[in-house]
C-alpha cells in the first residue's frame, strides 16, 4: 500500500503522545482496516465517522488508548464486548500484536466484517464470536476466561457490568470507553459492580486528540467471582439495570 496517499500526520503525533511505536507494517494495516471500513459501510451500518482523520482519531487512537489505562505490552486475553465494526479490538490488535483477542458481536453480518478485516489484515491469535453477552457468560463457555474486558458500547456502567464483569478472571479487569462527566453514572453502578464482584480501581481521564472529546476509561478490578445468576436473562440488564 502507498502510505503517501494519507495525511497522517495527526496519526503520527496522536500515537507519540500516547508514547507508542507502530511500524510501517502496522501503519499498513490500520489503513486497510480503514478501506474495509469504508468498503463495507456503502452497503451495511457499521459506522457514522467515515472521513479519513476522524476515523483515524475517534475510531482507532480511541481504541488504543487504553494503554493509558492498562500495561497492553503484557501477553493478555481481552474480550471486546460489543464490538462493533471492531472497536477497540482490532486496533489493540494492530498496536499490541501480543495480545490475545476475542471480538464478541450480537449481529452476524458484522461478524463477518470483522473476519474479513482478520483474514485480510493477517491478523493472528484473534477470533470473532457471533452471540449476545448474556449466553457466552455460561460457565461452561467464556465465563471468567480473560484477563481483561473492554467494551465502549453505549450503555450506561451498571448495564456494561453485568454485561462484562462476568467474563473477566479474578483480579482482572474490566475497563469501559467513556465520555463526558460520569460521576453520577458511577455512583448508580457502585451497586452493581459490588453484586458483581467488582469494585471500582481508578478512572483516567484525557482529551482525545485533535478534538475537544473528554474520554474518560473507567477501570474495574474483578475481586471476587461473580456470582452464578448474572448476567440475567437476555434483556434484562439493560431494562432493569441492577443500580435501581
Amino acid at each position: 500500500m502507498d502510505l503517501k496517499q494519507y495525511n497522517l500526520v495527526l496519526f503520527y503525533d496522536s500515537i507519540d503522545k500516547l508514547d507508542l511505536k507502530i511500524d510501517d507494517n502496522q501503519i499498513s494495516q490500520f489503513m486497510d482496516y480503514y478501506e474495509l471500513l469504508i468498503e463495507w459501510n456503502s452497503f451495511m451500518n457499521l459506522t457514522a465517522i467515515t472521513e479519513f482523520e476522524e476515523v483515524c482519531m475517534k475510531h482507532f487512537i480511541d481504541s488504543i488508548s487504553l494503554c493509558k489505562a492498562v500495561d497492553c505490552a503484557n501477553n493478555l486475553s481481552v474480550i471486546d464486548v460489543g464490538t462493533g465494526a471492531g472497536f477497540p479490538g482490532i486496533p489493540l490488535k494492530i498496536a499490541f500484536p501480543e495480545l490475545k483477542i476475542t471480538l464478541l458481536d450480537s449481529l452476524g453480518k458484522r461478524v463477518r466484517f470483522l473476519n474479513e478485516v482478520i483474514g485480510r489484515l493477517g491478523l493472528e491469535n484473534i477470533e470473532a464470536i457471533h452471540g449476545r453477552a448474556e449466553d457466552f457468560a455460561k460457565p461452561d463457555l467464556l465465563r471468567e476466561k480473560f484477563d481483561l474486558c473492554v467494551s465502549r458500547a453505549v450503555a450506561n456502567l451498571s448495564t456494561l457490568s453485568e454485561y462484562c464483569l462476568p467474563y473477566v478472571k479474578v483480579d482482572g479487569f474490566f475497563i469501559s470507553y467513556k465520555s463526558g462527566k460520569i460521576s453520577d453514572e458511577m455512583q448508580a453502578a457502585q451497586r452493581a459492580i459490588e453484586l458483581l464482584g467488582g469494585a471500582i480501581d481508578s478512572q483516567k481521564e484525557f482529551i482525545l486528540p485533535g478534538s475537544d472529546i473528554c474520554r474518560i476509561l473507567m477501570k474495574i478490578k474483578k475481586i471476587k467471582e461473580t456470582p452464578k445468576k448474572y448476567p440475567r436473562k437476555a434483556g434484562l440488564p439493560s431494562k432493569e439495570p441492577l443500580s435501581l
